[in-house]
């Protein structure tokens, strides 16, 4: 069994936790050889994943058979070292096969939403320059639609029947008995490739090392109580394509040899996830903010066994907390990261004293500081810009082909994350507000860029702004302000018609909720759009 970094002693206070601690990376550490095939030669009948789609079960040897196999079929088609390989599907056995199979082959796994419409999906694509996709048939029509504009695309693969010259996964996988070596890699090769949200341009790949899983494990272990506990089972609703579903339960699961539970929704509903982790007897559970207050709403059934649950991507209120704990038996403890550098700061309500308000204190292996502009450290309670430290294993080595990108990030050795906060003399540290472009809406950070360009290729739309208003189910619900033709008024259905194409194009995430339209939009001297003045003004 891969060991927990840290004892489950809460005598230890935190502070020399953090003191004591340092990392400890293999130099040819693999994500594939520690989750999967180290599980396979020790105990191959052991249960890794419940895939309920499917209804299938899956072992570590069978992961290992099955991603040995799949990689043995990318090398024949030509995959190298260094490619990229779009991972284009729901929760499911399949994705995790194909991540271990790419890394096998020294190749970089590219998660990918099957909720982006075309246009967000050929971007992805077109500038990660991905040579190979896995995908299922709901979403094969989407993927052909945009590869002929996808020059590097050379083979896409299916999970089910397909017509040449796409190729059938489970027909690929069951072809190859033969033993193999899996490609040599180290802690420091590139693994995977997560897309920014786009909240300051377009989207961005922040490229990570096979070691960045490693760097999720401190959060894991503390924010689930002691995690892993014989009999722990996890699972959660969030996307496997975004760093919070795939990186704070799913993967680290595998590593310490917890069952995770697969499960594939086309909407989130509420009552569904508590009949799931009801029946699944799933101990513990990542669930995105959004997640959390819908269940609110719902009744919880007896028989729900949960013994942890952590949550992020957005503040949770005290109420939702306290209600947390009461209808669940467990706390609800809040993490804080972003897909440059995920979880780094977390309540832990089994290891230290929980002050509400605030999102709790820098992990151990995590220096976590507030700066100001020059890159000096903030004196307690002074708002600045949290920023993380060069050190951490979960920071990402770049962002993809963007070297200026990349440097603009850092001020010295420090991460700036873009949000401002405060940290208090304890260490603590609180949540101000967010750059001004961020939305923030159910549990995602969404960044305004994508979603204007999309409205302005409508011919009626001269120009667009989005912001976040205050909602409250989502935080903040996406809202277009739009500067029509004088012809076009804005009637229900042509609103409808600009919802339905950044639903449709980019991702019904980030549809706008309500559509503003104003005959001009505030600017600054310099010709940009003040979106602060329009959220302002609203």
């Amino acid at each position: 069994m891969n060991r927990p970094l840290f004892d489950t002693l809460r005598t230890t206070p935190w502070a020399a936790r953090r003191a004591a601690f340092r990392w400890s990376i293999p130099p040819g550490f693999s994500i594939p050889e520690t989750c999967c095939d180290n599980w396979a030669a020790r105990e191959p009948d052991r249960l890794a994943l419940s895939d309920l789609s499917s209804g299938q079960d899956w072992s570590y040897g069978q992961l290992k058979s099955a991603s040995d196999a799949l990689a043995q079929s990318f090398l024949a088609r030509g995959l190298r070292a260094g490619d990229r390989v779009g991972v284009f599907l729901p929760q499911s056995a399949a994705v995790i096969v194909t991540h271990f199979a790419a890394q096998k082959c020294a190749a970089i796994a590219l998660p990918l939403f099957t909720q982006f419409g075309p246009e967000a999906l050929a971007f992805r694509l077109a500038d990660s320059g991905a040579t190979m996709v896995v995908t299922d048939a709901e979403n094969l029509e989407k993927l052909l639609s945009v590869a002929p504009d996808l020059p590097a695309l050379r083979q896409v693969y299916v999970t089910g029947p397909v017509a040449p010259p796409h190729l059938n996964l489970l027909d690929e996988i069951s072809k190859s008995h033969r033993a193999f070596t899996p490609a040599p890699v180290n802690a420091e090769t590139p693994a995977v490739m997560i897309y920014t949200s786009g909240t300051t341009g377009p989207p961005k790949g922040a490229l990570h090392a096979h070691r960045f899983l490693l760097g999720h494990l401190p959060c894991m272990e503390f924010t689930h109580e002691g995690f892993p506990r014989p009999g722990d089972i996890g699972w959660t609703p969030a996307d496997w394509a975004w760093i919070g579903g795939l990186m704070d339960m799913a993967i680290p699961c595998l590593y310490y040899g917890v069952p995770l539970i697969a499960s594939r929704a086309h909407r989130f509903d509420p009552a569904e996830a508590w009949a799931l982790m009801r029946d699944r007897r799933v101990t513990s559970a990542f669930l995105p903010p959004t997640a959390l207050k819908l269940m609110r709403a719902a009744p919880v059934p007896q028989g729900v066994r949960l013994r942890s649950v952590s949550s992020g991507g957005e503040s949770l209120g005290a109420d939702l907390l306290e209600w947390g704990h009461a209808a669940l038996g467990c706390p609800i403890n809040e993490m804080y990261g972003q897909t440059e550098c995920n979880l780094v700061v977390t309540q832990a309500a089994g290891f230290m004293t929980v002050k509400p308000g605030t999102m709790g204190q820098a992990l151990p292996g995590h220096e976590v500081a507030v700066i100001d502009d020059l890159g000096r450290e903030c004196a307690p309670g002074e708002v600045g810009e949290i920023a993380v430290r060069r050190g951490s294993a979960s920071m990402f080595l770049g962002y993809w082909n963007q070297p200026e990108k990349t440097a603009a990030k850092f001020t010295g050795d420090w991460m700036r994350t873009g949000d401002l906060g405060t940290r208090d003399a304890e260490g603590y540290f609180t949540y101000v507000a967010r750059d001004d472009d961020v939305i923030t809406s159910s549990g995602y950070r969404i960044g305004p860029t994508e979603i204007e360009n999309c409205l302005m290729g409508d011919a009626d739309v001269i120009m667009a702004a989005v912001v976040g208003l205050p909602d409250p189910i989502r935080t903040e619900a996406v809202t277009a302000f739009v500067v029509l033709r004088e012809t076009t008024p804005l009637t229900p259905e042509i609103e409808a018609r600009l919802i339905a194409r950044v639903k449709s194009r980019l991702s019904p995430h980030l549809a706008p909720r309500r559509i503003i339209a104003r005959d001009a939009l505030p600017l600054t001297a310099t010709g940009k759009v003040m979106r602060r003045a329009l959220r302002d003004g609203a």
